[in-house]
């Protein structure tokens, strides 16, 4: 079981919304107008609801997400389907590396965003095309704890 604490400081995520806030944001990206939450998870994050992330065009969203103005680090990007309040699907674009079949700290991001916006409770399955994860996001003490497998999927050469 790991944990991290949510940092939520528009300075401190890093994002530079000119005075606006980071939850249940809405911003205008590749002509379409997207709900943005931020949040920092050691790594920042931006999360976006979503009807159904599986037919995101992923190559397209996600880049622009990343190197969007207002990330002066970039940004890794969740896009988040609340099946309901105690379910969660998502699929990742992780800043550098492209679509992922997992994050844990963007699960985190995720649970954190949707419980912050009113979409689901505190400790919420989350469906990601690598598996399931279990993020737990403490009220008593505030860090957000998760499990979930881990599962060796490839090996390379440098």
């Amino acid at each position: 079981m790991a944990s991290s604490t949510p940092v939520l400081k528009p300075s401190d995520v890093p994002v530079d919304p000119s005075g606006l806030m980071v939850m249940s944001h809405r911003w205008q990206v590749l002509g379409q107008r997207w709900w943005i939450t931020c949040v920092r998870m050691g790594k920042p994050h931006c999360v976006i609801f979503v009807r159904d992330p599986g037919v995101l065009e992923l190559n397209s969203s996600g880049p622009a997400f990343e190197h969007y103005f207002l990330f002066p680090r970039r940004t890794n990007v969740e896009f988040v389907r609340v099946i309901s309040r105690d379910v969660l699907q998502m699929r990742v674009w992780e800043r550098g590396n492209g679509e992922t079949l997992a994050c844990g700290t963007g699960a985190c991001a995720a649970l954190v965003a949707a419980v912050l916006c009113g979409h689901a409770d505190r400790k919420v399955p989350m469906k990601l095309a690598g598996g399931n994860l279990m993020p737990h996001w403490t009220a008593e003490d505030n860090p957000v704890y998760q499990t979930g497998p881990a599962a060796f999927v490839f090996d390379g050469k440098w």
